[in-house]
């Protein structure tokens, strides 16, 4: 039914079907540009993107493509530019149910050949997926005398989803690759076909039997394929950007990019912005994976170093079961983009980084949280934080840290042989310095690394402009926290094992004049000792001094 003139379209908020969204009228972001030049350019596809991203509604419009649904398209890119005469059988397959077991996998799938099958009118008997996976794509091009389009939806969650019991996520990714092996041993009958999902598990795994996949994951011609970039905002969604502020939509949710020239937002945040009209982490709530969090603080992992991850194009498709590497992990689950490219030697290097504030607040609030440093953030307690440095209460900022450190626990396991407080300091990271600090011998730096990492946890959870290891002409600056035009707050960190080596953190910071560098910004600066005791565990000095009393030079 057509819209009367000036009606606003419906938001196509939890809808993946194409057809649905055309005939509702629902706004849609014309991807159909970059879908013809996927089909004429190759024939088998893989792409990896984060959930609730747009794969499943990239999949629907690919369907009703090939099946030659010409009303669905008008208006749209491909719509003239694409033979209608031209159809072809679909199977599509949705895995993005739950399942205990392989068997209960392998009946799902019994099932969804059985409905392809029934519509197309043609015989779906089979004893097993592989078999029966096999005897559709060949009986659909028998029977309308055209090659098959093949198209997985999430064709890797029944594996995701059992990675905590990894003889389930093993005997599932085994059953998986007998399945999806029969795309390439059915070439000669395949037209067309496309996996999506979230990980790119290692060739030696999956995919060693659909070697004849190409992986568009971070090829620049796709990298918007899915989401929603810069002008799609400004024309499709023209109508409901008016009363919203521009940068504060880029800084929440604009960021992610696969190698492409521009950055895309997240689909479902935009769609939930548009609708609520409020900030909110729309997408990081709904299903955030515990199982990420949970490796973060197993592997010692810092949320300083997340946002400035180097790693290999390699590293980044490294995932199998119990095997996948920290960068691959966090990159394909959204929670790290591409940053920029460098160069070592003739492959590419990638600078990881987290896509924006969405994901930066969000995750470092989790890992607090998982820390067990959340119940001093809930509430009223949560919004003291902002207030004691905008009024400079520096006395109960000390107190307020101190409560927070208090209630940290620090499990007695470990996986090195240090001494039972040594082994608790280092399971109970938030965050850890680089990598190569990780399994370091010098444990005041590890202390210090710790301490450092969690002051950085608090405060970018709280979305501080935070600043760590800044460099300059005098040294690296642990932590700086830049407070709009309330202040600037220079942090030194120091672990001490006894009262005679107290009070060096504040001398380091006015010997080696890091407030010079910070002197052009607004508001006062702030110069902050703050010294830990290995003994308690908690702050044992904390001192603050105005950097003008410090008698800090201009930095030359």
């Amino acid at each position: 039914m057509p819209r009367s003139a000036g009606a606003r379209r419906q938001l196509p908020i939890g809808i993946q079907t194409f057809a649905d969204i055309r005939r509702r009228g629902c706004y849609y972001v014309d991807k159909t540009a970059q879908i013809l030049e996927l089909i004429e350019n190759g024939k088998c596809y893989f792409l990896s993107r984060p959930r609730r991203f747009g794969k499943s509604l990239l999949v629907d419009t690919i369907k009703e493509l090939f099946e030659g649904n010409a009303a669905l398209f008008e208006d749209l890119h491909i719509g003239c530019r694409w033979d209608w005469r031209r159809r072809h059988p679909v199977v599509r397959l949705d895995l993005s149910g739950s399942f205990r077991t392989p068997a209960e996998l392998e009946e799902n799938l019994l099932d969804q050949f059985a409905d392809i099958a029934e519509v197309a009118g043609i015989a779906a008997d089979a004893s097993t997926a592989a078999v029966g996976l096999r005897r559709l794509i060949r009986g659909l091009r028998r029977h309308a005398g055209q090659r098959v389009v093949v198209l997985v939806d999430e064709y890797d969650k029944p594996i995701l989803d059992a990675l905590t019991t990894p003889e389930l996520a093993r005997a599932n990714r085994d059953f998986l690759h007998g399945v999806y092996s029969i795309i390439k041993a059915c070439d000669a009958d395949i037209e067309f076909a496309l996996l999506t999902g979230v990980s790119r598990f290692s060739k030696v795994s999956i995919f060693s039997g659909l070697n004849n996949l190409a992986d568009i994951t971070l090829d620049p011609r796709y990298s918007s394929l899915c989401g929603y970039t810069d002008d799609d905002l400004d024309t499709t969604f023209a109508d409901r950007m008016t009363g919203l502020d521009r940068q504060a939509i880029r800084d929440w949710y604009n960021g992610y990019n696969w190698l492409g020239d521009e950055t895309v937002y997240n689909p479902y945040d935009m769609l939930l912005l548009f609708d609520k009209r409020e900030f909110d982490a729309y997408w990081f709530e709904t299903g955030t994976s515990t199982y990420v969090v949970d490796q973060l603080l197993e592997r010692n992992i810092s949320a300083v170093d997340m946002d400035n991850t180097l790693t290999s194009g390699d590293l980044l498709s490294n995932f199998d079961v119990a095997e996948a590497a920290t960068e691959a992990l966090l990159f394909q689950s959204g929670y790290l983009t591409v940053r920029s490219v460098e160069r070592d030697g003739r492959r590419p290097v990638y600078r990881l980084g987290y896509p924006n504030r969405e994901v930066r607040l969000c995750l470092t609030e989790r890992l607090l949280d998982r820390l067990g440093a959340k119940e001093p953030l809930g509430n009223a307690r949560r919004l003291q934080l902002p207030t004691l440095l905008r009024t400079k209460d520096f006395a109960g900022l000390e107190a307020w840290l101190r409560s927070m450190f208090a209630t940290i626990p620090h499990p007695r396991h470990t996986k090195n042989n240090h001494a039972d407080y040594e082994a608790a300091e280092h399971q109970s990271y938030v965050v850890q310095r680089a990598s190569e600090q990780r399994h370091t011998k010098n444990n005041i730096a590890d202390y210090e690394g710790y301490y450092a990492s969690v002051f950085y946890a608090l405060f970018a959870a709280q979305d501080f402009d935070v600043v760590v290891e800044d460099s300059s002409s005098h040294g690296r600056l642990d932590m700086a926290v830049l407070y709009e035009d309330a202040g600037i707050y220079l942090f030194e960190f120091k672990v001490v094992a006894s009262q005679a080596q107290q009070g060096q953190a504040l001398g380091q910071l006015w010997e080696r004049n890091y407030a010079a560098k910070y002197r052009k910004q607004p508001g006062p600066t702030y110069l902050i000792g703050v010294e830990f005791s290995k003994e308690t565990r908690n702050i044992a000095r904390f001192d603050v001094q105005p950097a003008k009393e410090a008698g800090c030079q201009p930095e030359i």
